[in-house]
């Protein structure tokens, strides 16, 4: 069967992916610039909180380079924010560079789940030293750590397949064809 392209038609795919991102990406840039003032406020103060908790090997090395690790949020959220305005343009190296945020995304979201169960384990961890709970408290509170820890596994690979479908979608010939 033949397919007819119709060049120069604007696909409402696109046009709400690319709105959509760029006030994500908005919203993310803001968000990194408040939490690099609250790093930059509370770096002085760090070594008078008092004696350190023992930190899992990313969880550390994440606290000690924040602000780096913030900078390249925000680097990330500019990208997408550049991307999604060039997506919006119709510009094909923007929809390439698109599609490279987003599987860069995806492999960060994935890389997060390691760093959400090192923190919840080393917060457990923490948390059951200090207290002292009864056996059938300990058992419901393993059972809500389970849950959160179920919960965010879900949701993070459920937002990696919208990604992934995202970028998939934006290497579909009839969407290519918009960007030639």
């Amino acid at each position: 069967m033949p397919q007819t392209l119709t060049v120069g038609s604007r696909s409402l795919f696109v046009s709400i992916t690319a709105w959509l991102f760029m006030l994500l990406a908005m919203l993310g840039s803001m968000s990194a610039l408040v939490q690099y003032a609250g790093i930059s406020a509370l770096s002085g103060q760090a070594a008078l909180a008092g004696p350190q908790l023992v930190r899992p090997l990313l969880t550390g090395w994440l606290l000690a380079y924040m602000p780096w690790v913030t900078g390249a949020g925000f680097a990330l959220a500019v990208a997408t924010l550049c991307a999604a305005i060039g997506l919006l343009m119709r510009r094909d190296a923007a929809r390439r560079a698109f599609i490279a945020l987003l599987l860069v995304a995806i492999v960060l979201n994935l890389g997060g789940l390691w760093l959400q169960l090192e923190l919840m384990l080393s917060l457990v961890d923490n948390s059951l030293r200090q207290a002292v709970l009864p056996p059938q408290l300990a058992t419901v509170f393993g059972g809500f750590v389970v849950a959160a820890r179920s919960m965010a596994v879900a949701f993070t690979l459920a937002a990696c397949a919208v990604l992934g479908l995202i970028a998939w979608r934006l290497t579909q010939p009839m969407i290519r064809q918009e960007f030639a």
